[in-house]
């Protein structure tokens, strides 16, 4: 597969995004499902936490990445939702060292939610990835 970035404007490398992920030469493209902070049991972990819900949200969408035979690498599409989005940004540089470790800078969008499908959840991964 080839990814080209697509920066009309800059800034966004500097945050560790790129404004668009062209893909070409693709075989399979993965859409994963929004992943929090749950346990393999489906139990909500760590309330009140973001730093800690942002390191399991992330550890999650490996574990479904590693499943079709993927890693952050693959990533060409990130939704960020989080019910506090001031509590996320002093976190962020985490997601940002992450995806930089993996040489991934996908397509980003960080959206303010009213709240997530279990009350005491605060941030949701939601990615696409092609290999």
């Amino acid at each position: 597969m080839e990814r080209t970035a697509i920066n009309p404007v800059t800034w966004s490398t500097d945050m560790g995004f790129n404004q668009g992920e062209l893909a070409s030469g693709h075989t399979r493209t993965l859409f994963v499902s929004g992943q929090t902070a749950m346990s393999p049991e489906g139990r909500p972990q760590h309330p009140d936490d973001m730093a800690a819900q942002l390191a399991l949200s992330l550890d999650n969408l490996e574990a479904v990445l590693a499943g079709a035979d993927m890693s952050l690498e693959n990533l060409v599409r990130l939704n960020v939702y989080t019910t506090d989005v001031d509590a996320l940004f002093p976190h962020y540089g985490e997601l940002a060292a992450r995806l930089a470790a993996a040489k991934a800078a996908p397509a980003t969008t960080m959206l303010g939610v009213t709240r997530l499908a279990i009350p005491t959840l605060l941030v949701e991964l939601e990615a696409t990835a092609v290999a």
